[in-house]
């Protein structure tokens, strides 16, 4: 039986599973942030519910990204509150973010440290 990390590799060795994979990326990013804001203020989900005014079942949607819609803004913004964060939106040049990704990057293609001061 196959781990799920090498399942994992045989799967993205496929064009268009890798082609998704790489297009749902964000979103897994965005989603885990939510998820580690939780873990790390000690709540759960019935908690957050309670705190904003829904279900935990609409507080586990929301966390998945398997909602019928997408939440809006202030439903987002309500769940960060409800954690003791706050929802920071950005929006970044995809050109200048490559550019700046391959500059920080060693030969290897690990990332290289980047001292400040």
């Amino acid at each position: 039986m196959l781990t799920h990390k090498e399942l994992k590799a045989r799967a993205l060795e496929r064009t268009d599973v890798k082609a998704e994979y790489e297009r749902l990326d964000e979103e897994f990013q965005f989603l885990d942030e939510f998820l580690k804001a939780r873990a790390a203020a000690g709540v759960t989900q019935a908690e957050v519910a309670e705190r904003i005014g829904t279900t935990q079942s609409a507080v586990a949607r929301l966390e998945s990204g398997r909602g019928k819609h997408s939440p809006s803004i202030a439903t987002l913004q309500k769940y960060a509150h409800a954690l003791g964060c706050r929802l920071e939106l950005r929006l970044v040049n995809e050109m200048v973010s490559r550019e700046l990704e391959g500059r920080t990057k060693s030969p290897t293609g690990r990332a290289k440290k980047q001292h400040v001061g």
